[in-house]
């Protein structure tokens, strides 16, 4: 019917529906400034189940959340990389400083031993701190750029060990094929802990950092949405 208004066009009236009970891609989508447009798919389908009360989770936004997933995964693995990168920075006594003050996040009370002959123990933990309780916990750090810890070098740490110790041997370097087997056969128990597994740890554990710890490794929290 000619009503002298050609721009006048029909329409069917299904209902009306709040805009904050939309998703935000749909929202972004409905926010055109002009009288008539169109819509895609997934924003008119999402229109139609909000008008029949149930609830459509958009194509858009499934996609933005497995984008989300892989964003988090990658920026872990970048995280990771940086304390790494962050840690190799470090001295060799301020390695040691580091590994008490994980222990300390840890629960436990720990101390780094004088500079000195220590019979390759760097670093003493324990529950009490005094050594009285056990598990006492030894440590030797080593720092080195290249060169992975030998089955000899754990042969002679496993060696200052006695009943009710428990050893920690920190390398940056990593550890031979033939040291993890020594570690694994040893009478007290004791464990190896390569760059990466220290730079997990430090992540783990550094919302308990001491201030000494937390200036001497400074690291930032980063946000990111639940998926």
């Amino acid at each position: 019917m000619d009503t002298g208004h050609p721009h006048t066009r029909s329409v069917s009236w299904h209902g009306s529906v709040l805009r904050d009970s939309l998703s935000a891609p749909t929202r972004n989508t409905l926010g055109s400034t002009l009288a008539l447009f169109s819509i895609n798919e997934d924003a008119t389908a999402e229109l139609l189940a909000v008008l029949k009360g149930e609830v459509v989770v958009p194509q858009t936004l499934i996609a933005a959340k497995e984008d989300l997933a892989a964003v988090k995964e990658d920026e872990v693995a970048k995280a990771l990389e940086l304390v790494k990168d962050a840690i190799v920075a470090l001295s060799e006594r301020e390695m040691e400083h580091l590994a008490a003050t994980v222990l300390r996040a840890m629960g436990y009370h720990a101390r780094v031993t004088p500079i000195g002959p220590d019979r390759g123990i760097d670093v003493i933990a324990s529950p009490d701190g005094l050594g009285l309780e056990e598990p006492r916990i030894k440590v030797e750090v080593k720092h080195r750029a290249k060169t992975a810890i030998g089955a000899q070098d754990v042969r002679t740490f496993l060696s200052i060990l006695r009943p009710g110790d428990r050893g920690l041997y920190i390398s940056t370097a990593g550890f031979s094929k033939e040291a993890r087997y020594e570690a694994e056969r040893a009478t007290q128990p004791t464990t190896l802990i390569d760059l990466g597994e220290l730079a997990g740890l430090v992540i783990q554990n550094y919302e308990s950092f001491d201030v000494e710890g937390r200036v001497l490794l400074p690291l930032v929290k980063v946000y990111l949405p639940v998926e």
